[in-house]
This record gives structure tokens, C-alpha cells and sequence, in this order.
């Protein structure tokens, strides 16, 4: 049988997966930057109310930046994907798929888009597109928070990768929880408003830092 560690032995094939791992890794990063800067720039610059409407505004029909949500959107969704591919060996299978169900969602978001002002019940009268875009976006986060509980408590995720998961669902349970109750008892306003934006701001961050972590990640 051949020793570990000379050439020809499952010791290459392993470094091989460890530098592909990194290298998803790596790319998660750049995609996570280039979508938060796209989504940041179109509702900044577009024409949404501000932090009294959604987040998603910015990507109506006839928004001059809907493009740029759109784009930042999809690039967002494929940093999911690659976070959950540059997960470490022996990590619960739960982890991978609940992102790569979170970047499903989050592309159906971004893909189907909302009427002015994207009215949800109980309070407006929503479309069937409204009904579609508003659970996916709803299905999205929640599959996110999830995944980064798995990763809180799966031990090969190694150290780094689960203190950060942690951090972020000791501060994303109580938001999403806030964010629920505010989208059922208010409604569209400057609480639901700022809730989402800084739910939608620990995703971005947990998912840069996981993502930077994987990458420089040495096993």
C-alpha cells in the first residue's frame, strides 16, 4: 500500500479538494462584495422611499436601477452556493443544502419582482407576483438564519466558521423576530423598513466573513 504523502496517494486528491474548497471560498467573497454594492447602489440611488419601503422597491418594473438590484441579487444568491461548496468535509449535510435552498430563493427574488410600493397583507392588497416575490424573500432569510444555526453546532466546521454563525444568530433570531411581528402588527413603514435593512446587513456580513474565513481556511 502506498505511504501517505508521496505522490500518487489520496493525500493529492484530498489537497486538491482543499484548494478548490478555498478557491469557492475566495469566489463567495468577491460575490457577496459585488452584490451588496449593487443592491446598496440601487436603493441609495434608485427611486425608493428610503427606510419606510423595502428593500426590494429598488427592483420594480420601470425602476432606472432594477438591473442593478437584480444583478446584486443573483450575485448574492451564487455566494450562498459558494459558501455552502467551500464548507469543510464532514460538515451536516444540512448546512450546504439549506444554503443552496437560501440562494434558490433569494434568486427567485430577485427574479420575480414586485408592484410599486410591493404590498404584502395584511395590510395591502398584494398580486400573485407580490404573493411569490414577498415568500421567497421571506423563505430566503429564514433558510439562511438556519443554516447559520447548523453551523453554530456542527464541530467540522472548524472554530472560526461556527463562533461566527453563532454571533450572527444570537443577533439574526431576535431581528427576524422583531421583522415578523412588525410586518404582521404594522406593516410597510420605517420599523419594518429599518428592520429588514439590518437583517439583510448581518446576512451580507456573516456571509463575507464565513466566506473570508473559508478561504484562508489551512486543513
Amino acid at each position: 500500500m502506498a505511504e501517505p504523502g508521496r505522490p500518487g496517494t489520496t493525500t493529492a486528491p484530498r489537497a486538491g479538494s482543499d484548494v478548490a474548497r478555498r478557491v469557492a471560498g475566495s469566489a463567495a467573497v468577491g460575490c457577496t462584495l459585488a452584490g451588496a454594492v449593487a443592491v446598496t447602489v440601487a436603493v441609495v440611488a434608485g427611486p425608493g422611499p428610503g427606510l419606510t419601503g423595502y428593500v426590494s422597491e429598488s427592483g420594480i418594473a420601470g425602476s432606472g436601477y432594477a438591473a442593478t438590484y437584480r444583478i446584486g441579487i443573483l450575485a448574492l444568491a451564487s455566494a450562498l452556493l459558494l459558501v455552502g461548496a467551500a464548507l469543510p468535509p464532514g460538515v451536516w449535510a444540512a448546512a450546504p443544502a439549506l444554503l443552496a435552498t437560501g440562494a434558490v430563493f433569494t434568486a427567485v427574488s430577485g427574479a420575480v419582482t414586485c408592484s410599486a410600493g410591493c404590498p404584502l397583507p395584511p395590510f395591502e392588497r398584494a398580486t400573485t407576483a407580490d404573493l411569490v416575490h414577498g415568500g421567497a424573500s421571506i423563505a430566503a432569510t429564514a433558510t439562511v438564519v438556519l443554516a447559520m444555526v447548523t453551523l453554530a453546532v456542527s464541530g467540522p466546521a472548524g472554530p472560526v466558521v461556527r463562533r461566527l454563525a453563532g454571533v450572527a444568530v444570537a443577533l439574526a433570531l431576535p431581528l427576524a423576530a422583531a421583522l415578523g411581528l412588525g410586518m404582521l402588527l404594522l406593516g410597510r413603514g420605517t420599523v419594518v423598513g429599518v428592520l429588514e435593512r439590518l437583517i439583510l446587513a448581518l446576512a451580507v456580513l456573516w456571509g463575507l466573513a464565513t466566506a473570508t474565513a473559508l478561504a484562508l481556511a489551512r486543513r
